[in-house]
């Protein structure tokens, strides 16, 4: 009896342990403070980013996308649930108007509420994870001044086990990579922008089983999380278009087979039209610069 005894305390023990180093592990990080503590943010360098950063073709009524009015509500469809953009209008109790600049940046770049709970990857923290500082707060800056929305949010529709938050610790232990993807790209600006604020690799880019973007497959496209059909690959060697020909449908949407952009790329479209030409084309240098 006293060796099971002894044994069963030691069962306890290392499950109390195992339980403990699990809660340490998914633990929700944070932003250094200090990298925000003297930032003063510029609105209208935040307009670039946020039309840069592709807000509008998530947050934004599908009735009216055209409006600037970020009350969330859309669905998006995945083999783990389906997840429901949320209001992040200037509003202080259904939107983000009460949140500190820390906040947002801790929800932007670590996936991380103001109440501590892991936020999902369907939102795309992994790559604003990669912009400065200063851009996340112009960001800010900038979406304290469009309008307020009193729209609560929709809660998603994520089964067991999906739904538990903390799990998504775990998830990011294994997925969440800071790192540029191109080590040396053809233009710093175009990796910047693709990798980070446009975060164009979370469409094209397949998913693993867990659905973590794999890496080695950069940018080669994907099924349609929809189920509806696939997303094209834009490396050099699946889309053959110079760099004039991605600036212009960038700007346009015009293919150089006089096709026109459609789904969800039109809005894509919408947003970088919006952008400063050099932006279009260090995009373009970027994508055709791949490997």
């Amino acid at each position: 009896m006293g060796f099971l005894r002894t044994a069963l305390w030691g069962l306890g023990a290392a499950a109390v342990a195992g339980a403990g180093i699990g809660l340490w592990l998914t633990m929700p990080g944070r932003v250094d403070p200090d990298e925000f503590a003297n930032l003063k943010g510029d609105a209208v360098a935040g307009e670039r980013v946020y039309f840069a950063a592709g807000c509008t073709s998530c947050h934004t009524s599908k009735e009216d996308p055209d409006v600037a009015v970020l009350s969330g509500g859309r669905a998006f469809a995945s083999d783990f649930g389906t997840f429901y953009a949320p209001n992040i209008s200037s509003d202080p109790v259904f939107g983000i108007g009460g949140w500190t600049l820390l906040e947002f940046a801790n929800a932007l770049q670590k996936g991380v509420s103001p109440e501590g709970q892991h936020y999902y990857p369907a939102f795309p923290y992994t790559n604003y994870a990669r912009m400065t500082p200063q851009d996340v707060t112009d960001l800010f800056a900038y979406m304290q001044t469009l309008p307020a929305s009193e729209v609560p949010s929709k809660a998603h529709d994520v089964s067991f086990p999906f739904n538990i938050r903390r799990s998504l610790g775990g998830w990011k232990l294994l997925f969440m990579d800071e790192s540029w993807v191109e080590e040396s790209p053809a233009n710093e600006r175009g990796r910047y922008l693709v990798e980070a604020m446009a975060h164009c690799g979370e469409c094209h880019t397949p998913r693993n089983a867990l659905g973590g973007i794999d890496r080695d497959k950069w940018l080669t496209g994907a099924p349609n999380p929809s189920g509806k059909g696939e997303i094209p690959g834009i490396t050099p060697s699946q889309l053959q278009w110079s760099a004039v020909d991605i600036a212009y449908y960038l700007k346009k949407g015009f293919t150089p087979e006089f096709d026109s952009v459609g789904g969800s790329m039109a809005s894509v479209v919408d947003n970088m039209a919006k952008l400063p030409a050099e932006d279009r084309e260090a995009i373009a240098a970027y994508l055709v610069g791949l490997d």
